[in-house]
Protein backbone atom coordinates (compact mmCIF):
# COMPACT_ATOMS: atom_id res chain seq x y z
CA UNK A 1 0.00 0.00 0.00
CA UNK A 2 1.27 3.43 -0.97
CA UNK A 3 -0.41 6.30 0.84
CA UNK A 4 -0.91 9.75 -0.73
CA UNK A 5 1.89 12.31 -0.36
CA UNK A 6 4.68 9.76 -0.82
CA UNK A 7 7.56 10.53 -3.18
CA UNK A 8 8.45 7.28 -4.94
CA UNK A 9 10.69 7.22 -7.99
CA UNK A 10 9.12 5.19 -10.82
CA UNK A 11 12.29 3.10 -11.22
CA UNK A 12 12.20 1.82 -7.62
CA UNK A 13 11.56 -1.92 -7.40
CA UNK A 14 8.97 -2.46 -4.70
CA UNK A 15 7.59 -5.94 -4.00
CA UNK A 16 4.02 -6.90 -3.10
CA UNK A 17 2.47 -6.01 0.24
CA UNK A 18 4.94 -3.22 1.00
CA UNK A 19 3.41 -0.37 3.01
CA UNK A 20 4.82 3.11 2.43
CA UNK A 21 3.41 5.80 4.74
CA UNK A 22 2.92 9.49 3.82
CA UNK A 23 5.91 11.74 3.21
CA UNK A 24 8.36 8.89 2.73
CA UNK A 25 10.86 9.40 -0.10
CA UNK A 26 12.11 6.45 -2.17
CA UNK A 27 14.86 7.03 -4.76
CA UNK A 28 15.14 5.21 -8.09
CA UNK A 29 17.94 2.70 -7.48
CA UNK A 30 16.13 1.01 -4.60
CA UNK A 31 14.76 -2.49 -4.04
CA UNK A 32 12.32 -3.28 -1.21
CA UNK A 33 11.25 -6.83 -0.32
CA UNK A 34 7.78 -8.17 0.28
CA UNK A 35 5.97 -7.32 3.50
CA UNK A 36 8.23 -4.44 4.53
CA UNK A 37 6.77 -1.38 6.25
CA UNK A 38 8.18 2.08 5.57
CA UNK A 39 6.97 4.72 8.05
CA UNK A 40 6.30 8.39 7.43
CA UNK A 41 9.28 10.66 6.72
CA UNK A 42 11.70 7.83 5.96
CA UNK A 43 14.24 8.53 3.20
CA UNK A 44 15.60 5.57 1.23
CA UNK A 45 18.31 6.68 -1.18
CA UNK A 46 20.01 5.15 -4.21
CA UNK A 47 21.78 1.86 -3.59
CA UNK A 48 19.41 0.52 -0.93
CA UNK A 49 18.54 -3.18 -1.07
CA UNK A 50 16.02 -3.92 1.67
CA UNK A 51 14.80 -7.42 2.47
CA UNK A 52 11.45 -8.90 3.37
CA UNK A 53 9.31 -8.05 6.40
CA UNK A 54 11.48 -5.20 7.62
CA UNK A 55 10.17 -2.29 9.68
CA UNK A 56 11.69 1.15 9.15
CA UNK A 57 10.45 3.83 11.55
CA UNK A 58 9.98 7.60 11.05
CA UNK A 59 12.99 9.75 10.28
CA UNK A 60 15.38 6.93 9.35
CA UNK A 61 17.71 7.58 6.40
CA UNK A 62 18.95 4.51 4.53
CA UNK A 63 21.82 4.49 2.01
CA UNK A 64 22.91 8.10 2.38
CA UNK A 65 26.30 9.02 0.91
CA UNK A 66 29.30 8.04 3.04
CA UNK A 67 30.68 10.70 5.36
CA UNK A 68 34.12 10.06 3.93
CA UNK A 69 36.15 12.65 2.06
CA UNK A 70 37.58 9.90 -0.16
CA UNK A 71 34.13 9.07 -1.52
CA UNK A 72 33.84 10.31 -5.11
CA UNK A 73 30.31 9.24 -5.95
CA UNK A 74 31.07 5.65 -6.93
CA UNK A 75 27.97 3.44 -7.21
CA UNK A 76 27.77 1.41 -4.01
CA UNK A 77 25.11 -0.35 -1.94
CA UNK A 78 23.41 -0.58 1.42
CA UNK A 79 22.06 -4.09 1.99
CA UNK A 80 19.49 -4.77 4.72
CA UNK A 81 18.46 -8.38 5.43
CA UNK A 82 15.04 -9.84 6.18
CA UNK A 83 13.02 -9.20 9.35
CA UNK A 84 15.24 -6.33 10.43
CA UNK A 85 13.88 -3.38 12.40
CA UNK A 86 15.35 0.12 12.06
CA UNK A 87 13.99 2.57 14.60
CA UNK A 88 13.52 6.33 14.58
CA UNK A 89 16.21 8.57 13.07
CA UNK A 90 18.75 5.81 12.55
CA UNK A 91 21.17 6.47 9.66
CA UNK A 92 22.88 3.80 7.57
CA UNK A 93 25.37 5.01 4.95
CA UNK A 94 26.24 3.14 1.77
CA UNK A 95 29.70 1.72 1.12
CA UNK A 96 32.78 3.19 -0.53
CA UNK A 97 35.18 1.58 -2.99
CA UNK A 98 36.68 -0.36 -0.07
CA UNK A 99 33.89 -2.95 0.23
CA UNK A 100 31.40 -1.36 -2.18
CA UNK A 101 28.63 -1.92 0.34
CA UNK A 102 27.42 -1.55 3.89
CA UNK A 103 25.46 -4.56 5.09
CA UNK A 104 23.07 -5.28 7.96
CA UNK A 105 21.94 -8.88 8.40
CA UNK A 106 18.68 -10.66 9.14
CA UNK A 107 16.68 -10.22 12.36
CA UNK A 108 18.73 -7.21 13.47
CA UNK A 109 17.36 -4.54 15.82
CA UNK A 110 18.79 -1.09 15.12
CA UNK A 111 17.38 1.22 17.78
CA UNK A 112 16.75 4.95 17.58
CA UNK A 113 19.54 7.38 16.59
CA UNK A 114 22.03 4.62 15.74
CA UNK A 115 24.56 5.48 13.03
CA UNK A 116 26.10 2.75 10.87
CA UNK A 117 28.83 4.25 8.73
CA UNK A 118 30.18 3.21 5.33
CA UNK A 119 31.54 -0.29 4.76
CA UNK A 120 30.29 -1.68 8.07
CA UNK A 121 29.16 -5.29 8.29
CA UNK A 122 26.55 -6.14 10.93
CA UNK A 123 25.73 -9.86 11.23
CA UNK A 124 22.42 -11.59 11.86
CA UNK A 125 20.50 -11.26 15.13
CA UNK A 126 22.50 -8.32 16.47
CA UNK A 127 21.10 -5.55 18.68
CA UNK A 128 22.44 -1.99 18.46
CA UNK A 129 20.89 -0.09 21.35
CA UNK A 130 19.83 3.58 21.19
CA UNK A 131 22.53 5.99 20.08
CA UNK A 132 25.23 3.46 19.15
CA UNK A 133 27.71 4.97 16.68
CA UNK A 134 29.67 2.69 14.34
CA UNK A 135 32.54 4.35 12.48
CA UNK A 136 33.52 3.16 9.01
CA UNK A 137 34.68 -0.39 8.30
CA UNK A 138 33.44 -1.82 11.61
CA UNK A 139 32.42 -5.48 11.69
CA UNK A 140 29.88 -6.84 14.19
CA UNK A 141 29.41 -10.61 14.18
CA UNK A 142 26.13 -12.45 14.76
CA UNK A 143 24.20 -12.16 18.05
CA UNK A 144 26.39 -9.35 19.37
CA UNK A 145 24.73 -6.69 21.55
CA UNK A 146 26.17 -3.16 21.80
CA UNK A 147 24.87 -1.06 24.68
CA UNK A 148 23.35 2.39 24.24
CA UNK A 149 25.45 5.42 23.26
CA UNK A 150 28.55 3.29 22.71
CA UNK A 151 31.02 4.48 20.07
CA UNK A 152 33.01 1.98 17.99
CA UNK A 153 36.17 3.21 16.27
CA UNK A 154 36.85 2.48 12.62
CA UNK A 155 38.11 -0.99 11.61
CA UNK A 156 37.20 -2.49 15.00
CA UNK A 157 35.69 -5.99 15.01
CA UNK A 158 33.19 -7.25 17.61
CA UNK A 159 32.90 -11.01 17.96
CA UNK A 160 29.82 -13.21 17.88
CA UNK A 161 27.65 -13.34 21.03
CA UNK A 162 29.64 -10.54 22.68
CA UNK A 163 27.85 -8.01 24.88
CA UNK A 164 29.26 -4.50 25.33
CA UNK A 165 28.15 -2.23 28.18
CA UNK A 166 26.29 0.97 27.46
CA UNK A 167 28.38 4.12 27.09
CA UNK A 168 31.51 2.25 26.02
CA UNK A 169 34.29 3.53 23.80
CA UNK A 170 35.41 0.53 21.75
CA UNK A 171 38.97 1.13 20.57
CA UNK A 172 40.12 -2.50 20.17
CA UNK A 173 38.59 -5.75 18.96
CA UNK A 174 36.18 -7.54 21.31
CA UNK A 175 36.50 -11.36 21.13
CA UNK A 176 33.47 -13.65 20.74
CA UNK A 177 31.27 -14.87 23.63
CA UNK A 178 32.38 -12.32 26.24
CA UNK A 179 31.03 -9.35 28.17
CA UNK A 180 32.98 -6.11 28.07
CA UNK A 181 32.66 -2.95 30.16
CA UNK A 182 34.35 -0.11 32.06
CA UNK A 183 36.87 2.46 30.79
CA UNK A 184 39.10 1.54 29.14
CA UNK A 185 36.94 -1.28 27.80
CA UNK A 186 37.90 -4.55 29.45
CA UNK A 187 36.99 -8.23 29.64
CA UNK A 188 34.25 -8.88 32.23
CA UNK A 189 33.69 -12.63 31.86
CA UNK A 190 31.85 -14.70 29.29
CA UNK A 191 28.36 -13.64 28.26
CA UNK A 192 26.81 -16.41 30.33
CA UNK A 193 23.21 -15.16 30.29
CA UNK A 194 23.15 -14.59 26.55
CA UNK A 195 24.80 -17.93 25.85
CA UNK A 196 22.32 -19.85 27.99
CA UNK A 197 19.42 -18.13 26.25
CA UNK A 198 20.82 -19.33 22.93
CA UNK A 199 21.17 -22.95 24.00
CA UNK A 200 24.82 -23.21 25.05
CA UNK A 201 25.00 -25.97 27.68
CA UNK A 202 27.12 -26.14 30.86
CA UNK A 203 29.93 -28.06 29.16
CA UNK A 204 30.24 -25.48 26.42
CA UNK A 205 30.22 -22.50 28.77
CA UNK A 206 32.85 -24.25 30.94
CA UNK A 207 35.02 -24.67 27.84
CA UNK A 208 34.67 -20.98 27.03
CA UNK A 209 35.52 -19.99 30.61
CA UNK A 210 38.73 -22.04 30.43
CA UNK A 211 39.73 -20.53 27.10
CA UNK A 212 39.29 -17.00 28.40
CA UNK A 213 41.00 -17.84 31.70
CA UNK A 214 44.09 -18.67 29.65
CA UNK A 215 43.78 -15.48 27.63
CA UNK A 216 43.00 -13.05 30.41
CA UNK A 217 43.77 -14.31 33.92
CA UNK A 218 46.49 -16.97 33.70
CA UNK A 219 49.39 -14.52 33.45
CA UNK A 220 50.26 -15.57 29.89
CA UNK A 221 51.02 -13.36 26.94
CA UNK A 222 48.75 -13.74 23.92
CA UNK A 223 51.10 -16.04 22.02
CA UNK A 224 51.50 -18.36 25.01
CA UNK A 225 47.75 -18.39 25.69
CA UNK A 226 46.90 -19.27 22.10
CA UNK A 227 49.42 -22.11 22.12
CA UNK A 228 47.81 -23.61 25.23
CA UNK A 229 44.30 -23.10 23.84
CA UNK A 230 45.17 -24.87 20.62
CA UNK A 231 46.39 -27.85 22.68
CA UNK A 232 43.08 -28.17 24.54
CA UNK A 233 41.02 -31.27 23.79
CA UNK A 234 38.64 -31.84 22.22
CA UNK A 235 38.74 -29.42 19.33
CA UNK A 236 35.59 -27.36 18.82
CA UNK A 237 34.13 -24.77 16.49
CA UNK A 238 34.09 -22.18 19.29
CA UNK A 239 37.72 -22.75 20.23
CA UNK A 240 38.85 -22.45 16.62
CA UNK A 241 36.70 -19.34 16.17
CA UNK A 242 38.29 -17.61 19.17
CA UNK A 243 41.83 -18.49 18.13
CA UNK A 244 41.26 -17.27 14.59
CA UNK A 245 39.60 -14.07 15.83
CA UNK A 246 42.55 -13.16 18.08
CA UNK A 247 45.17 -14.10 15.49
CA UNK A 248 43.48 -11.79 12.98
CA UNK A 249 42.78 -8.89 15.37
CA UNK A 250 44.30 -5.95 13.52
CA UNK A 251 43.83 -3.55 16.42
CA UNK A 252 44.59 -6.09 19.15
CA UNK A 253 41.98 -7.24 21.66
CA UNK A 254 40.62 -5.48 24.73
CA UNK A 255 42.51 -5.92 28.00
CA UNK A 256 41.67 -8.10 31.00
CA UNK A 257 39.44 -6.90 33.82
CA UNK A 258 37.35 -7.99 36.79
CA UNK A 259 35.07 -10.89 35.80
CA UNK A 260 32.66 -10.04 38.60
CA UNK A 261 31.98 -6.57 37.23
CA UNK A 262 28.34 -5.79 36.57
CA UNK A 263 27.63 -4.30 33.17
CA UNK A 264 24.42 -3.26 31.48
CA UNK A 265 23.26 -2.30 28.05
Amino acid sequence: MKYPNTNIHPDAKIAKNVTIEPFATIYGDVEIGEGTWIAANVVIMDGARIGKNCKIYPGAVISGDPQDLKYKGEKTLTIIGDNTTIREFATINKGTDDKMQTSVGNNVLVMAYVHIAHDCIVGDNCVLVNGVQLAGHVEVEEFAIIGGTSAVLQFVKIGAHAMIAGGSLVRKDVPPYIRAGREPLSYAGINIVGLRRRGFDANKTAELREIYRLIYTAGLNTKEALKQIEALEPSSKEKNQIVEFIQNAKKGIIKSGNEDASIGI
